[in-house]
C-alpha cells in the first residue's frame, strides 16, 4: 500500500474519535486543546488508520462492477494481504495492530505512507497446524519528509482448517 496524500482535517480527526466513542476535546475542540501540552487538536492513537479512505486500491474497500464479500453474495475478488490473507488450506486474519507516534499528528498535517514488510515467524496450532505470522510495516511521513508514524499490522494464516475436536 502507498499512500501519496492523506491531508489530515480537523473535521476528520473529531468524526474519527466519535467513531471510535472517544469525547476528549483535544480531538475536535480548539480552545481547549490551546492550553494542552500539544497546543493544539490532535488526532487519536489509531487515526492512522484512516488513510485506507486515501488509498484507491485498498483491498477491503468494494470495486465498481466487481462482487465484493460484504455485498451478501459469496466472497469473491477478495485480495489476500500480507498481513493476514488466508492461504495453505486454512484461513488468515488480523491478529494485531501497533501504532508508533514519532509526534502528534494535527490538522493541516499532509501524510505519505510506504508499506513494507516486517518480520515473519512461525508457531505450531494445537488444532490449526503450522501458524505463520507476518508483519506489514507502514511509515507514515508529515508534509516535510519527517517520520511521523509508524504503524505495523500482524497477519496470522493457519496451515489448515482448525479441528473441531
Amino acid at each position: 500500500m502507498a499512500i501519496d496524500k492523506f491531508p489530515v482535517e480537523g473535521s476528520h480527526i473529531m468524526m474519527f474519535a466519535r467513531s471510535v466513542g472517544d469525547d476528549n476535546q483535544i480531538y475536535h475542540d480548539d480552545e481547549y486543546a490551546k492550553g494542552t501540552e500539544p497546543g493544539s487538536v490532535i488526532a487519536p492513537p489509531t487515526f492512522a488508520q484512516s488513510s485506507a479512505q486515501f488509498d484507491p486500491d485498498y483491498f477491503l474497500r468494494p470495486k465498481t462492477g466487481q462482487d465484493w464479500f460484504g455485498s451478501g453474495k459469496e466472497p469473491t475478488g477478495v485480495k489476500k494481504s500480507s498481513s493476514g490473507g488466508g492461504g495453505g488450506g486454512g484461513g488468515g486474519l488480523h491478529a494485531e495492530q501497533h501504532y508508533e507516534y514519532h509526534r502528534h499528528i494535527k490538522p493541516g498535517d499532509v501524510l505519505t505512507g510506504t508499506t513494507k514488510p516486517g518480520k515473519t515467524w512461525e508457531k505450531e496450532g494445537k488444532r490449526s497446524g503450522k501458524l505463520v505470522f507476518t508483519e506489514s510495516v507502514t511509515e507514515y511521513r508529515d508534509q516535510n519528509g519527517e517520520l511521523a508514524i509508524t504503524a505495523t499490522g500482524v497477519g496470522v494464516r493457519t496451515e489448515r482448517p482448525v479441528d473441531s475436536k
